[in-house]
Formats: structure tokens, C-alpha cells, sequence
């Protein structure tokens, strides 16, 4: 291959991809080899270049692959060298010097010492290339997150005065991409930062089967694994509460990392204080400490947040077909149109963003056809993600939730009990049922153990009062009364 030009280099180089393809490689993989360019072909080796430390690190994995399709295609052995383009690393730190939103990047090592790190702590492990997708640049930002957004962009940069950093709100509103994004951010950034993501699932896994081996010195170990970590990320904290012996383990390791000034960021469906209640094993000494630092709430997006998502996603998907070759995602939907969406969109960040690419590919189809996408065609898909006859709402389900929500019993929501854990799940109780479903006050106070017309209005005044004064409550009534609705 002595004296082969440049052109035969992206030759060669599009014909590896095309035969890797064919792998049943991941679609973010592929769009990674599709994103490097061969710069040079010398004696067997191919020389490609990439535009972060990531995707090299990522491509690196793949070394074998890549050597055997460059040696099928040349037929004679070959190897693929990935490196990273010094002037587009240099473009895109310069473009992130000019936000002073972003956190600002800190000199990376080199890669060995990054695997180096990699092999003394075996909790850590590759970010999969769909995660790796979970970056602060593509989280859409709205006064119902900013808060929560800009605190683990603190975090990513090495502010401790954010630990821990709690983050709660229900289910698909973006408390996932933010811990993903931190995690993301670290690792392109700062890899010498050990930084562990793990779901409490995860957690309560880690800590049964140390127990399990606990003669072996699994215990020990696990403990030893868990105390090198400098960034230690835990998600849906929620699913620990009926783990005793895990919620001891994970207290021991939050005070063993915030005393020796590591971070800790959490993530739940609900606050620090709303995880000891009911028949949860988080007691009020774990509560306090999982609430010492920053608490920030995602909160269920507004018109405004739905329409910058629709649009966010909508962009993206069309450069992302683009980019890929990926058929049927190319297609045009007005303005108007994308408004008409937010308006009919629910509020579940990942249903929106399917009902996105739904419409999407309805307008493919359409375009293929020689018409257009109509407002007829959007709500007909909305109907479809979010069913306009939705379930006439009762009031049993209304207190079957707000008992699931709060840890209570059916008997202590509706007796006579006027303590403070049954007062307030009782009036929000009665609130909702005001709210959605026609019931008169006298028939409501009949759902609640035959109160009085004048009681169940002093529970009413109580929560509209409450979320007025309260923005803790106001975010969790909010949350049940989505979860009704759903």
C-alpha cells in the first residue's frame, strides 16, 4: 500500500463503516464511525480522525472490529488508528469558553491513566453509547427545571457547596438525563474524577451479594470500592425503602464520602422527607442527612416548556436522520403545526419526545405520498399517546393514590385520627376529589367517614392555602394529582 493517496484513505475508511453496519452495532456506535474522517494511509495502517475524547475512547473498544473489516476490505492485514483532531478539540473548548452557563472544562489526563482508573474501582462502567447521548448541551431548559439544571452543572464543575444534591419530581420529567449528564461530563472532562452512577437497584444488588460472600471479605471490599469513589450518583432512591440492611450501608457510605469531601448526588420521585413515610425503612436520621444540602425539584412542564421540547427534539431527529442516513425521519412540520403538538402533548418528557418522532414519521409518509402532515393527523397521533376519553376519575382512586403516595392505610385516611401524618394526605384527599370529580362537598365528606359539609371546606382552604405558602406541598400535590390523571 506504499505510496497510496489520501483518497484511497476515505475509501478504505467508508468501506469499513459500511461493512461494520452490517454488524448489528448499536445506532449511536455507527453514527460515531459515521462522524470520523480518515486523514491517512500509510504502509497498513489507517489513521482516522475523530472529534472527542470520547468517541475515540468509545471507538477504542471496538479495536478488533475495526482491524478485521479494514483487513477484509484491503485484504491484508491492517489496523485502524483512532485520534482525535487537535483543531476540533480546540473548536469546541473554544466554543465552550463563550457560554458562561456551561460548566467549564477541566484539562483532561491521558487516556491511560483514565483505564488505569478504570481498573482500581470495579464499580465503574462504560457508558453505553445511548447515555453518553444524555448531555447538558441537548437537556431542554425551563423555569420548571433551570434550577435543578444549573445545580448539576455546579456539580459537574467540582462546586462542593452543593452536597448532597438531591434532585426529586415525578417519573419522565429529566432528573435521569441530569445524572447522566454530570456522569457524562466528568468522564469527557475530568476522567481522573471517579465518578459512579448506579440505580438503587443497583445499590441493593452491590450490597446482597457482598453479604452473601461476606466471609470471603466481600463486605469489605464492596465498602472499599464505594470510599475511593469521588463522585458517587444514585438514582430512584425511592426503590431503597424497604432495604434495611442497604439503607444502613448506604448511610455509612454518604457520611464515609461527605466527610472526606467526595460528592453525592441523588435523585427520587419525591422529597428527602416524603421517603420515611408509610412502612419505609428510611428513618428520620437518614431523611435529615439525605436533605443537608441542595433539594431542587423538576417539576411537570408548562405550554412553553412543551413547545421548546417539541421543537428541541424535533430538530434534533431531522439532523440526527441526516446525519445517519437514517430514512423516514426527514420530514417537515410547520410551526403551527409543532404549537398544535404542545398544546395536546401531556407532560412526560419521554412521551413527548416519542410523540415527536411519531409525528415525524406520519409526515414522512405523507410527503411520500404528495400531501402534507394536517392538524387532523397530530391530534389523531395525540389521541394515541394521551387518550382524550380518559377514565371518569373516582374518588376511591383519588384516595387509593393518595394513600399509595403517602404510606398511609385506607382506615387512617378516612377515620377519625387527627394526627399529623394523617391530616394532610386527608386534606389533599379531599382537595383532589373537589377538584376532579363532580361530587358535592356533602357527598365528599361521605367518602371520608361521614364528615361535615364545614369540614371538608377547612380542608379545601387548607391545601389551597398550604400551596400558596408551601412550595414543597404545592409540588407534591401536583405530583399525585398527575399520577389520578394519568
Amino acid at each position: 500500500m506504499e505510496g497510496a493517496s489520501e483518497t484511497d484513505a476515505d475509501i478504505l475508511w467508508e468501506d469499513v463503516v459500511a461493512t461494520l453496519e452490517d454488524n448489528d452495532l448499536p445506532a449511536a456506535t455507527i453514527a460515531m464511525l459515521q462522524s470520523c474522517s480518515a486523514t491517512k494511509l500509510e504502509e497498513q495502517t489507517l489513521l482516522v480522525s475523530c472529534s472527542s475524547r470520547f468517541v475515540q475512547r468509545t471507538l477504542g473498544r471496538l479495536a478488533t472490529e475495526l482491524d478485521e473489516a479494514a483487513s477484509a476490505v484491503a485484504f491484508e492485514p491492517m489496523h485502524v488508528e483512532v485520534q482525535v483532531s487537535r483543531a476540533e478539540t480546540s473548536e469546541r473548548r473554544a466554543r465552550e469558553r463563550a457560554v458562561p452557563a456551561q460548566p467549564q472544562p477541566v484539562p483532561a489526563p491521558a487516556a491511560e491513566q483514565a483505564q488505569r482508573a478504570a481498573k482500581r474501582n470495579p464499580l465503574l462502567e462504560d457508558i453505553t453509547p445511548v447515555d453518553s447521548l444524555l448531555t447538558f448541551d441537548r437537556f431542554v431548559e425551563g423555569p420548571q427545571n433551570k434550577f435543578a439544571l444549573d445545580a448539576a452543572k455546579q456539580v459537574a464543575n467540582g462546586n462542593r457547596n452543593y452536597n448532597p444534591l438531591f434532585i426529586y419530581g415525578k417519573s419522565g420529567l429529566g432528573k435521569t438525563h441530569l445524572l447522566r449528564a454530570i456522569q457524562n461530563y466528568i468522564a469527557q472532562n475530568d476522567p481522573e474524577r471517579t465518578c459512579v452512577y448506579r440505580v438503587a437497584t443497583d445499590f441493593i444488588d452491590d450490597y446482597s451479594r457482598a453479604m452473601k460472600n461476606a466471609r470471603a471479605g466481600a463486605a469489605e471490599a464492596l465498602a472499599e470500592n464505594y470510599h475511593s469513589i469521588d463522585v458517587l450518583i444514585v438514582d430512584d432512591v425511592q426503590l431503597m425503602s424497604t432495604a434495611a440492611g442497604t439503607i444502613g450501608f448506604f448511610y455509612d457510605t454518604f457520611n464515609y464520602l461527605v466527610g472526606h469531601g467526595k460528592q453525592i448526588v441523588l435523585a427520587a420521585d419525591r422529597t428527602p422527607s416524603e421517603l420515611g413515610m408509610g412502612q419505609s425503612r428510611f428513618d428520620e436520621r437518614v431523611t435529615s442527612r439525605l436533605d443537608s444540602g441542595m433539594t431542587v425539584s423538576v417539576q411537570v412542564p408548562d405550554y412553553e416548556l412543551k413547545l421548546q421540547l417539541i421543537d428541541a427534539f424535533y430538530e434534533r431527529m431531522r439532523a440526527d436522520a441526516r446525519e445517519q442516513h437514517v430514512p423516514g425521519m426527514d420530514a417537515h412540520i410547520s410551526e403551527d403545526l409543532r404549537r398544535v403538538m404542545a398544546e395536546r402533548a401531556g407532560t412526560n418528557i419521554r412521551v413527548i419526545e416519542g410523540y415527536v418522532q411519531s409525528c415525524l414519521m406520519l409526515a414522512f409518509q405523507r410527503e411520500a405520498l404528495g400531501s402534507t402532515i394536517t392538524e387532523e393527523d397530530i391530534i389523531g397521533v395525540a389521541e394515541q399517546k394521551w387518550p382524550t376519553g380518559q377514565r371518569r376519575v373516582t374518588v376511591e382512586q383519588i384516595q387509593e393514590i393518595v394513600e399509595r403516595s403517602y404510606g398511609i392505610d385506607h382506615a387512617g385516611l378516612v377515620g377519625s385520627r387527627r394526627n399529623k401524618e394523617l391530616m394532610e394526605p386527608r386534606h389533599v384527599a379531599i382537595w383532589l376529589t373537589r377538584e376532579l370529580t363532580d361530587n358535592t362537598l356533602a357527598d365528599i365528606g361521605k367518602h371520608f367517614g361521614n364528615r361535615t359539609h364545614a369540614t371538608v371546606k377547612h380542608s379545601i382552604h387548607v391545601i389551597e392555602q398550604g400551596m400558596r405558602d408551601d412550595r414543597v406541598l404545592q409540588d407534591r400535590v401536583a405530583r399525585i394529582r398527575d399520577s389520578v390523571l394519568e
